[in-house]
């Protein structure tokens, strides 16, 4: 009698991986800030736009030259390296939402996740009318100025009653956000925590606590433990999605999807922008020893 032959073994899929659009903005992240590797259990994959500055960003500017890059990053991730969603770097990339889902969904079904935001949806819908959100963002006025996108991109009204807007721009050390400089976490982290504590005594109806800026996460689980309370930010937005893609090893179907090798990418501001747009970035790259 032949032999039986074996069913080939279907290929395993890869693990799930997270891109990141980053300004043309260079700065020393924290482990937490979106912009630092260590801050996801997966992989995350980042590539700047040449031309698109901080300033640019939180005007909501998106044209030009710079609109084509930032278009040819989108697509350098998708198909590139195959990321299972996209994210960016600054809270006033929220701007750019509902243009890049639109441009996406013309080729792709990557899930686009902007800003921190568009969690508040999600968040309202497990709370009582009676319950309130504060939002921790690093500028209460620029955050304010945004009011028209984010109504426009995440269906949000920032001024409802209910949403309470929390500038940290006071918090000794955090200047050093708006500066571009190496924020000192241990240094800011306690006066984070007093803000929160006095801000749930000025808003008693708090029941979740979402940090828009990305350089926030941070200071999350400090938060969470002075709180009590859930607190979403631009991590946990992040993993809302990917995690949805991973294997899920306490039941179910098992062994068909590769597992994360624990290893990130080496990066350095710069990298993976083409040799030919690279002298178009407003911020160079710092010179390093090798």
């Amino acid at each position: 009698m032949p032999r039986r032959q074996k069913k080939p073994r279907d290929p395993m899929k890869p693990a799930p991986c997270l891109g990141v659009v980053r300004l043309d903005y260079d700065y020393p992240p924290a482990k937490g800030d979106i912009d630092s590797p260590d801050s996801f259990g997966y992989d995350v994959y980042y590539r700047a736009v040449p031309g698109l500055t901080f300033e640019m960003c939180q005007e909501g500017k998106l044209e030009g030259e710079v609109k084509d890059r930032y278009f040819e990053t989108i697509d350098w991730l998708i198909n590139e390296k195959k990321v299972q969603c996209i994210t960016g770097d600054c809270g006033f990339m929220a701007y750019y939402q509902k243009l890049t889902l639109e441009e996406v969904n013309k080729k792709s079904s990557v899930p686009i996740a902007m800003s921190a935001l568009m969690q508040i949806p999600a968040i309202i819908t497990g709370l009582s009318s009676k319950e309130g959100i504060i939002i921790m963002t690093a500028n209460e006025e620029n955050f304010l100025s945004m009011q028209d996108a984010f109504k426009e991109e995440f269906g949000v009204d920032i001024l409802e009653p209910r949403l309470h807007i929390v500038g940290c721009d006071g918090v000794d050390g955090f200047e050093a956000v708006a500066l571009g400089e190496k924020v000192d976490v241990e240094k800011v982290q306690p006066g984070i925590v007093k803000l929160v504590r006095e801000k749930l005594i000025e808003f008693p109806d708090t029941k979740a606590i979402l940090l828009e800026c990305t350089e926030l996460p941070p200071y999350a689980n400090a938060i969470r433990e002075e709180s009590g309370l859930p607190v979403f930010d631009a991590i946990t937005c992040c993993n809302f999605f990917v995690d949805a893609f991973q294997e899920e090893d306490m039941y179910g179907k098992q062994g068909w999807q590769e597992e994360w090798d624990g290893e990130q990418e080496d990066y350095t501001f710069g990298d993976n922008v083409p040799e030919d747009q690279k002298d178009d970035l407003v911020n160079q790259p710092a010179e390093t020893d090798d």
